[in-house]
Order: structure tokens, then sequence, then C-alpha cells
């Protein structure tokens, strides 16, 4: 096809990220990161030239978050994957479609991973879920350079006019199936945010201390269902102590309804809550028992708990949890599980009753996951990686083309805000949310949507912040 793309190059920039207040997941506390960012260069087989960028933070303390090796060690294995993709993808065989060259790469990715892991963490290697983080970027960056090469919005270019059919990539069970058929011809005009509540987070004004920032951003939850509406809450639960993770959700819920009686009545006159365990328990009858004594205890925000995320080891053949005793109950979606497909089928085979996409996981593997998913009547929910800049943009961008159970979770305005503020610039509707909503109507033209040439001083103030990133990392 005329269409079809090769990759020239890809430059890859790297950018530090201090959190405006900690982010408390699982067993981890997050205060900064490497955002990494791509530019790819592609050409069709008419001759056509065009970039495009992708951006995602590598995290490794929620891709690869118990090992031996040294946090540091495994910064420098996702830092390095990341880089070696860029090569990698520039190496390849000739022209296809974005989601061929994903495909067509994945085994040179998983191969470089095991020896830079070997390099940096003898005897371990990173997760194939930490490979397809430090893909993202990149992945990204050609989906959007594949759209604006061929002068199209990239979702249009994943039908049989544009692609093989994903048998090719996903066995015969997928033949004459193109990811199109699932996908929506435009932007849904709004979606809803999930606003996060982390394990650190104060929920009210009056419990507010310490050094926090004073810069016009909430610093309790109160305070943000009060300016930006967001009806839809994800609370972060430890698993640790029951009496704990139970009060927590009910006051969280409990919070909305007072917010909603004093200050803003406009709001829906019930929440969104779901509940995410970062895999730290040890087995499903701890939920059980949480949504038991839920139940008994606060009927009104068992009602309105929507879905359980990843409570358990995200491992599932070393783990083979028999999850049925959850979601007879509550819907339970699983995460960090989750990196093909087959993984898919496996967790609906343990009683999972949906999965969580991320666009940390790669666009091209998104893709194919929906298609997996919409095929075989499961569910899934769009999630966050704390998406920054133009990640949060990819982020919204799937949620809104698919059809996913109820919006998706963006909370770098949060945690990272001051990443966010020069693509903000030409999206600010996008991280500026009004009444629980991200609003799509910045997202135009060609590629991903994004209009980057719209943002003044882009490209240097990413080169600039590479090179002070850089410049760190040799002191």
């Amino acid at each position: 096809m005329d269409s079809d793309i090769r990759v020239v190059k890809v430059d890859v920039f790297k950018v530090r990220a201090v959190a405006r207040t900690p982010l408390s997941f699982g067993n981890v506390v997050v205060t900064d990161l490497p955002i990494g960012y791509a530019c790819a260069t592609v050409e069709n087989r008419a001759g056509k030239v065009a970039t495009g960028w992708g951006a995602m933070f590598l995290m490794h303390l929620w891709s690869w978050p118990v090992a031996r090796a040294s946090a540091e060690a495994r910064s420098r294995v996702i830092c390095e994957l990341f880089d070696a993709y860029a090569r990698i993808v520039c190496e390849g065989a000739g022209y296809g479609h974005p989601i061929q060259l994903f495909a067509e790469s994945e085994e040179r990715l998983s191969a470089a991973n095991r020896e830079i892991s070997a390099k940096h963490a003898p005897g371990e290697v990173m997760p194939f879920l930490g490979a397809l983080v430090a893909a993202s970027p990149i992945d990204h960056a050609i989906h959007d350079a594949f759209g604006n090469v061929n002068g199209i919005d990239s979702y249009r270019g994943y039908g049989p006019e544009w692609m093989p059919d994903l048998s090719r990539f996903l066995g015969r069970d997928f033949g004459g199936v193109y990811p199109s058929q699932f996908l929506t011809q435009d932007y849904a005009p709004r979606v809803p945010v999930f606003h996060l509540v982390g394990g650190l987070d104060f929920l009210t004004t009056g419990e507010v201390q310490g050094d926090l920032p004073d810069d016009g951003v909430p610093n309790s939850l109160d305070r943000w269902i009060e300016r930006d509406g967001v009806f839809c809450l994800k609370v972060k639960l430890h698993a640790r102590d029951m009496d704990w993770d139970l009060a927590r959700t009910i006051a969280v819920a409990r919070l909305y309804h007072e917010v909603r009686t004093s200050a803003r009545r406009d709001l829906p006159e019930r929440p969104f809550l779901t509940v995410d365990f970062n895999e730290q328990c040890e087995s499903p009858e701890y939920v059980v028992e949480y949504l038991r004594r839920m139940s008994e205890t606060a009927p009104e925000v068992y009602r309105d708990l929507l879905y359980i995320e990843q409570p358990v080891h995200r491992d599932l053949a070393a783990h083979p949890h028999d999850m049925r005793g959850i979601s007879s109950l509550k819907p339970v979606l699983a995460d960090e599980s989750l990196t093909t497909v087959d993984d898919m089928h496996r967790a609906m085979a343990l009683g999972w009753s949906g999965i969580a996409l991320k666009s940390c996981k790669c666009l091209s593997s998104d893709l194919m996951l929906v298609c997996a998913a919409e095929l075989a009547g499961v569910p899934y929910a769009i999630q966050d990686l704390t998406n920054p800049s133009i990640a949060q943009l990819e982020s919204i961008g799937l949620a809104a083309r698919i059809h996913p159970i109820k919006g998706v979770e963006a909370n770098s305005r949060q945690f990272f805000p001051a990443a966010n503020e020069i693509v903000a610039q030409a999206h600010h509707d996008l991280f500026s949310i009004r009444d629980g909503y991200a609003r799509t109507r910045s997202m135009t033209g060609t590629g991903l949507g994004m209009n980057l040439d719209a943002v003044a001083g882009f490209r240097r103030a990413i080169e600039e912040a590479d090179r002070a990133y850089r410049s760190q990392q040799t002191v």
C-alpha cells in the first residue's frame, strides 16, 4: 500500500519531571521520573516524509516494582531500552503499517530487554510490561507520523484500505478483523475523567498540613471536586488494614455528597467509584471480605462502586487465583497482568471480569486488545500512568475513539501539572477539567490530533530539558 511507512529516524529525549506532591500507590511513592519523548520521521511508499511525536513516563516503579536490582539499576534498564527501541524500529526490514511494524519488532524488543537487563541487573530480566512502557513513546510517535505523512486522522487508518487484517498478528481467529470495526469515526466531544485519590492525599481542607505548594492547585479532594466537578473517583487502597481500606472508601464517597450538597449542586447525584489495590492482596478473599463488609456497613457506597482493579499479583501463571468470588459481587479488572491478548484470555479463564488498557502498553497493542475484548464481549477501562504532557493527549484520544466502561483516568494535573504547561497552550480543555470532563475539540487535523506545530517552542523546550537531564546524569 502506498500508505505503508518505513521509519527513517527516531530522535529520543528524556525530561525530568518532579512531582508537585508525592504519588502513592501500592508500596511505591513517586517523587520524580523521566518522561521519554520520541520524534519519529517516516517515509511512505509514495516518497512523502513527515514526523510524529509520542511521550510516556519511563516508570520502572510501576512496571518493575519488585526486584533484587536497585531502583537506579532498573531505571537505567528502562531508559536504555527506550533508546535501543528507537534504533530497532529504524533497522526494520522495510515498509508497513504501524501495527505491523510493532508486531514485527516485538521479538527484537524482548531480546534487547534481556541484553540490557543482564548488563544492569544480572540474573534478572525486566518484565515485558516494562519493555512496553519503554517502547510506547516511539510506538505512539510512529502512529502519529503515519497519519501525518498520509494526510489522515490516524484513527481512520486502521481499516482494510490501510492495513492487513489482524490474523497476521493474532492468528486465524482474527481473519477479516480490523481495529476500524470498533473505533468511532471522530473523537467523542467530551470524556469523563477519573480523579485519583492517592494513599497520601488529603481529603478535606481541614486535614491539610505540611509544606505544600501554594500555587492555586488544590491540596485536598474537597477542593478538587469543587473546582473541577469530578464525579469519577479512583481510590488507592493498601490491603494491609481492612478497617482503613473500608473507612477510606466510605470517606471519599461521603465527601463527594457533602461537596455536592454544600458547593456543587450541579454534580451528578451519585459518584462513580473504583478502587485499586495495586496487587497488594495476598488472595481474592481479602477483597471478598472488603466487599461483604462494605455492602453491610455502607450499601450506598457499595452500590456506587463500578469495579475493583488488580487486587492480586500480576503473574497469573505463578498466581492463578480463582477470581470468581470477587466477580460474582463486583467486576474485577486485570491491569498489570495484561500485556498480550493471551494474557486477556488467561485472565478470563480465571474468572476476571475485564481488562484495563493503558497507553503506556503501546497504542498498537491497545488496538489489538480492543479488538480481542470487543469480539469476546470483555469490558475494558482506560487507566493512567499519571500520563503527562502529550502522553495525556494519547490516552484521552484513545478513550475518545473506543467504548471504555467509563471515561479515562487522567491524574497528571494532580501530581505533575508543570509537565503539562507547554502542551496545554494548544489543548487547554484536555488539561483543565470542567464539570468532570475533558473536552477534545482541540484534537483535530492529521495524525493523533496533537497539533504540536501550534505549540510555540515545543521541540526547543524538549531539547533543552533533555540536555539538562543528561547533564544531571553525568554529575
